[in-house]
C-alpha cells in the first residue's frame, strides 16, 4: 500500500507545486541561505548545550574517567576504569574522549564532545544520503526530522557508547545507499563502498561486532526481500574487508598480546552470553524497544504509519532504497528485542533510517498525513502542560519537579504552539513551512527538556558534595568506594577509589588486579582505624545506610559533606587539613 493510498489527498505534480512555500521565490531546499543559517543554527546549539549540565552517572561519569585515565596515563591500548581494566567496549570513544582532553582540557562539555560530533555528523550523512538518492528536498527533509526527533537529539548530547556507534552505523547506511543506487557510476560506488566498509569497522571499534552483524544481516535479508542477489557483485568484497581489517584489527591484536585475558571476555562473555543471558538484570518485555520507538521520533510520531507504508512501496528500477530502510529499521528493533539485556540505547541507529523514510513520506504523501502529524504534535504539548502541574498537586515528583516544572510547561508551550503553527501551515497545503515549523519546535523543546534535566542530574551526580571534599583532598588522600562506585565523581576529583567490597562491573578486571580492592567490609575497617591512628587522611564515599552500620561499629568519622543519595567522611576528626 502506497502512502498515497493512505491519504484522501494525494500529492499529484500540481499539487506538489501548490504545495511548495516560497522564500523569496524559491522553495525551502532551493534557499542555500536558508539552509545553511538552519545548519549553522543546528551546530552551534548542539555543541553550546553539551556544557549546560553536570555528567550523569553512570554513562556519563564512566566514559568520561576511561578517557581521563587514558589522557593520565598515556595508555592507549588498555582500557580502564577507576584504574582497573576495563574490556567490557571496544576504545573508539575513549580514544576521542582522551584526544579531546588533551586538546582542550577536562569539563562536560569536553567530554560529551565526540557524541555531540557523532550526532551532527549522522544528521548530515542521512541529509546527504537522502538528497543524492532521493532528491534534494527529501535530503533537506531527513535532515530536519532526524535533527528534531528525541532520541536522536537526546543521545547525542548524552555521553555514552550508543551515539559512537549510530553515527558509525550510519554512515555505513548512508554510504551503501549512495553507493548501490541506481545511475551510480563504477568510480563512485567503489568509493562510497569502501566508506560503508570503513564505517562498520569504526562501528566495530565504537561498540564490538553489531558494528558489521547488524549490516550484514540487513544486507541478506534485503537481498532476499528484493531479489537483487547481483548486489554482492556491487560490494567490492576484496578491497573492502582489506580496508575492514586494516582499520578494525590492530587493536584487538594489541590489546590481546599485552592483556591474554581480554578476548574471551569481550567475544565471548559481553557479546555471546551477554546477548542469550539475563546476568546483567538488564531483561525487557518484547515490546521493550516499541515503547521506547515511538516517543523516540516525537515530533513526528504522526507520520509513522505512512513511513512504514512508504518503505512497502515499489520503486521502479534495480535497487530499492526505501525497502532497505525498513528491513534496516525493523531488524534492528526485532534483534535487540530477542536480546536479553536490553537497555534505551541500542536502538539509536534505527533513527536515520526512519528518518529518510519519514522524508519520503512528507514528500510524497497529501496533506492528511501532515494534519494528523502536526495535530498529534499539539496534543502532545497540551497533555504536557496539564500532566505536570495535575502530577505536581497529587503530591508526585517532591521539589525536584516542582523546580523542574518551568522546563516541561516551557517545552509544552512550544509543541502546543508548533503543533498549531503547523496544522494552520499543513491546511493551507504549506508543505516546506509545516516541516520547518515541526523541526524548529521539536528541536527547541526537546533542549529544554535536556537542560531542565541538571535538577536531577546534579543529585545524581553528587555535584553539591564536590567543593567540601576537593577542600579536604590531599596527594596523600586515600579515597575510598564503600558498597558502590561514584560514577561522575572520579571524573570530577581526577581520583581513582579503592572499591570496598563492591564488584559489579568490576568483577572481571579485579579477579586480574585483586590488589586494587579491599573485597570484605572488616578489612576497611581494620585499614580506616590503622590510617587514623597514625594520622594518615582517608576519606570515604557511601551511603546512608552504610554510614549507619559503620557508626554502630564504633568506627571514628566525621562528615565531610552529604546529600540525599550519600555522604563524605573522613577519618580525621579534626577539621583542619592534615
Amino acid at each position: 500500500m502506497t502512502p498515497e493510498l493512505l491519504d484522501a489527498t494525494p500529492a499529484t505534480p500540481a499539487r506538489r507545486a501548490r504545495a511548495a512555500p516560497l522564500f523569496g521565490g524559491t522553495a525551502l531546499h532551493e534557499s542555500r541561505a536558508l539552509v545553511w543559517l538552519l545548519l549553522g543554527a543546528f551546530i552551534l546549539v548542539t555543541l553550546y548545550a553539551l556544557g549546560v549540565r553536570t555528567l550523569v552517572p553512570p554513562d556519563e561519569g564512566r566514559y568520561a574517567e576511561m578517557g581521563r585515565e587514558m589522557f593520565a596515563t598515556g595508555d592507549w591500548i588498555t582500557t580502564r576504569l577507576n584504574g582497573i581494566k576495563y574490556f567490557e567496549k571496544p576504545p573508539l570513544q575513549t580514544w576521542m574522549n582522551a584526544l579531546t582532553f588533551s586538546l582542550f582540557g577536562l569539563g562536560e562539555w569536553q567530554a560529551r564532545l565526540w557524541t555531540g560530533l557523532c550526532g551532527i555528523f549522522g544528521v548530515l550523512m542521512t541529509a546527504w544520503a537522502g538528497r543524492v538518492v532521493f532528491s534534494p528536498r527529501v535530503g533537506l527533509y531527513a535532515g530536519l526530522v532526524l535533527a528534531s526527533s528525541l532520541f536522536w537529539l537526546a543521545c547525542s548530547q548524552i555521553s555514552s557508547l550508543d551515539m559512537g556507534l549510530a553515527g558509525m552505523m550510519t554512515a555505513t547506511l548512508a554510504s551503501m545507499l549512495i553507493a548501490q543506487r541506481d545511475g551510480a557510476t563504477d568510480g563512485e560506488r567503489r568509493a562510497w563502498m569502501l566508506a560503508a566498509w570503513a564505517g562498520m569497522a569504526l562501528a566495530v571499534l565504537a561498540k564490538g561486532l553489531v558494528g558489521i552483524v547488524l549490516p550484514g544481516a540487513v544486507l541478506v535479508l534485503y537481498t532476499a526481500a528484493a531479489r537483487d542477489w547481483r548486489i554482492w557483485r556491487r560490494l567490492h568484497l576484496g578491497k573492502g574487508l582489506l580496508l575492514f581489517v586494516a582499520i578494525a584489527a590492530p587493536w584487538f591484536i594489541l590489546v590481546g598480546l599485552r592483556n591474554p585475558e581480554q578476548p574471551h571476555f569481550f567475544f565471548i562473555h559481553e557479546h555471546f552470553e551477554r546477548f542469550l543471558t539475563t546476568g546483567h538484570r538488564r531483561e525487557g518485555a518484547w515490546y521493550y524497544f516499541i515503547a521506547l520507538l515511538l516517543p523516540g521520533v516525537v515530533p513526528w510520531l504522526g507520520l509513522l504509519p505512512h513511513s512504514v507504508a512508504a518503505g512497502l512501496a515499489r520503486q521502479p528500477g534495480r535497487f530499492q532504497p526505501r525497502l532497505m530502510l525498513l528491513i534496516w529499521a525493523v531488524f534492528i528493533v526485532f534483534f535487540f528485542s530477542c536480546s536479553s539485556s536490553k537497555l534505551p540505547g541500542y536502538i539509536v541507529p534505527v533513527f536515520p533510517a526512519i528518518a529518510l523514510l519519514m522524508a519520503v513520506c512528507l514528500d510524497t504523501a497529501g496533506r492528511r498525513a501532515q494534519l494528523v502529524a502536526a495535530g498529534l504534535l499539539a496534543l502532545m504539548g497540551a497533555l504536557l502542560l496539564v500532566a505536570v502541574p495535575l502530577a505536581l498537586a497529587k503530591g508526585h515528583g517532591g521539589d525536584e519537579l516542582r523546580e523542574y516544572q518551568p522546563w516541561l510547561l516551557s517545552a509544552g508551550v512550544l509543541l502546543l504552539g508548533g503543533g498549531a503553527l503547523a496544522w494552520r501551515h499543513a491546511w493551507r497545503a504549506q508543505r516546506d513551512l509545516t516541516v520547518l515549523t515541526m523541526a524548529v519546535a521539536g528541536f527547541c523543546a526537546i533542549h529544554l527538556v535536556l537542560a531542565g534535566f541538571e535538577v536531577y542530574g546534579k543529585g545524581r551526580a553528587g555535584a553539591d558534595l564536590l567543593p567540601a571534599i576537593r577542600a579536604e583532598l590531599t596527594p596523600k588522600t586515600k579515597l575510598y568506594a564503600v558498597g558502590g562506585y561514584e560514577q561522575s565523581m572520579t571524573y570530577y576529583l581526577e581520583r581513582t577509589m579503592i572499591l570496598v567490597d563492591y564488584g559489579d562491573e568490576f568483577t572481571f578486571g579485579l579477579a586480574q588486579q585483586p590488589e586494587l580492592t579491599l573485597r570484605h567490609i572488616d578489612d576497611f575497617i581494620a585499614q580506616w582505624r590503622s590510617d587514623a591512628a597514625v594520622g594518615v587522611p582517608d576519606m570515604a564515599i557511601l551511603a546512608p545506610a552504610q554510614y549507619d552500620m559503620l557508626r554502630l561499629r564504633g568506627l571514628p568519622m566525621r562528615v565531610v559533606a552529604q546529600d540525599r543519595r550519600r555522604l563524605a567522611v573522613s577519618n580525621q576528626l579534626s577539621k583542619e587539613r592534615p
